[in-house]
């Protein structure tokens, strides 16, 4: 009986104890675990982020070029290796796009944007001795970055702004910034794997409006780097910084009569509907001389565009289209952003299956849809009478952005015409609009086109000041 009673007491101080623990580890959890989510480049404020960020920079600047390119290159892989994973998790975390799109996003910024390639010194020398322009970084850049484009834009800037030697702090948007902060601590590993410091790439934990303008007005931030719509472009460019701005765009396309009618059907559904038309790149609106107007259609039809027409598009806009109360200006439905069509088609009681990428509706040249933004695979067709009224239609609905612009025409004439008229960063002829990015067109890639700020594509060299070292001659 005394070895049973003692074995019952054994057994209850035992599960005492382990209540007590569980207790314990419920109501106070040991400071590793409470810190665990501040691992890899996160940390609770602006200011913590800007000093880990500054010690990395310094530590980076004493490494040499060649260590730097492996640096890129592990970046390089570490981002294929999981370009799928943050595709999955940017379409569950914001909503918006087709997993496979952003995939191919992903892969894209990981194999295009330039490396050390593009950093490359100029020299003058003669009797009075040798000056050279070289690349220096900034120092640590601050970076706000979108919604649409969450992971690519990391991988991106990244990749650029690492190779000129930068660190670089980021306030992801508060819609994507899971998956914004799981690529930065991806890369943030590549780096130091090959052999660089801890930090180079910071971000605080939860990004907000109020951190994104403490990142602005920081003193130990160089510059600016910012992606996004107009109200952040113009908070950032008041910050007495150096800034470079990527800003909406409202890309026409414009379709004369001596178009490849086949190819452009077939290439405007393609960038139109790519990733559902979150791209501030793609196709926002056609004006298609009136000659070809049906033909162009038919061919959109075939590859995957359906059209509304009379209540149909009524019924449409009064699902996709917010009017401001007070003024003449519209808004996109925010829940209806990056969505499928056949999901939008379905708002309005018409079932479509998956093969319909992208809604055609007629409009005129004044329609809220052609002047409105609207990050949506719904795209607004205006008829013309001739290519000169096109490309003139074209410049107002574009807004000043001089972003992209996009035309079929097989008349040199016509495509001068046009870029000369637009000026827009991005000039697609006879293409999809994403060409214009490298993704099936030759040439580099950026998720960062600063228009607004005059840089244009940025690279890594964007990402430098340029130095002047002048070896004076010496007198003989």
């Amino acid at each position: 009986m005394n070895e049973l009673s003692i074995s019952e007491a054994d057994i209850r101080a035992i599960i005492a104890q382990v209540i007590s623990n569980l207790q314990n580890e419920t109501a106070a959890p040991a400071p590793e675990a409470a810190h665990a989510a501040y691992e890899h480049g996160v940390f609770a404020t602006v200011d913590e982020a800007v000093d880990a960020a500054s010690l990395a920079f310094r530590k980076f600047a004493m490494l040499s070029l060649a260590q730097r390119e492996t640096i890129i290159r592990k970046m390089r892989e570490t981002s294929l290796a999981h370009a799928a994973e943050l595709a999955e998790m940017a379409v569950k975390e914001t909503g918006l796009g087709r997993v496979q799109d952003k995939l191919a996003k992903n892969k894209l910024a990981a194999e295009k944007t330039p490396g050390i390639e593009d950093l490359f010194t100029q020299s003058f020398s003669g009797d009075n001795g040798l000056t050279l322009l070289e690349c220096s970084p900034f120092g640590v850049i601050g970076s706000i970055t979108p919604t649409t484009n969450p992971a690519a834009t990391i991988i991106n800037n990244s990749i650029s702004m690492v190779t000129a030697g930068n660190a670089v702090v980021y306030n992801p948007h508060p819609s994507a910034k899971k998956v914004s902060i799981k690529a930065m601590q991806l890369l943030n590993q590549a780096i130091v794997d090959a052999g660089g410091p801890e930090n180079m790439l910071t971000s605080v934990l939860l990004p907000t409006l109020d951190t994104s303008e403490q990142l602005m007005k920081h003193p130990n931030i160089q510059a600016l780097v910012v992606t996004g719509g107009g109200a952040v472009v113009k908070a950032a460019l008041t910050s007495g910084k150096k800034v470079i701005a990527a800003g909406p765009g409202n890309p026409p396309v414009v379709v004369d009569e001596s178009a490849d009618l086949s190819q452009a059907g077939r290439d405007i559904v393609l960038g139109a509907s790519f990733d559902n038309n979150v791209l501030c790149t793609a196709e926002k609106e056609v004006f298609v001389v009136e000659s070809v107007a049906n033909g162009l259609k038919a061919e959109m039809l075939k590859n995957g565009a359906y059209e509304l027409k009379g209540y149909q598009l009524t019924k449409l806009l009064d699902v996709i289209l917010t009017k401001h109360p007070e003024k003449e200006k519209y808004f996109p439905n925010k829940d209806y952003v990056g969505k499928d069509a056949s999901h939008i088609l379905q708002a309005i009681g018409i079932q479509a299956d998956a093969s319909i990428k992208l809604i055609i509706a007629e409009t005129p040249e004044n329609h809220p849809l052609v002047y409105t933004e609207m990050l949506m695979p719904v795209l607004p067709i205006v008829r013309v009478p001739n290519v000169d009224t096109a490309i003139q239609y074209a410049v107002k609905a574009e807004k000043g952005n001089r972003h992209t612009a996009i035309m079929h025409s097989q008349n040199i004439t016509n495509l001068s015409k046009m870029a000369k008229a637009l000026q827009a960063t991005i000039f697609v002829k006879n293409g999809p609009s994403y060409a214009g990015l490298g993704f099936g067109g030759e040439g580099f890639t950026t998720l960062t086109i600063a228009g607004p700020t005059g840089e244009g594509l940025t690279s890594a060299r964007t990402f430098t000041r340029k130095r002047r070292s002048v070896q004076v001659a010496k007198e003989t």
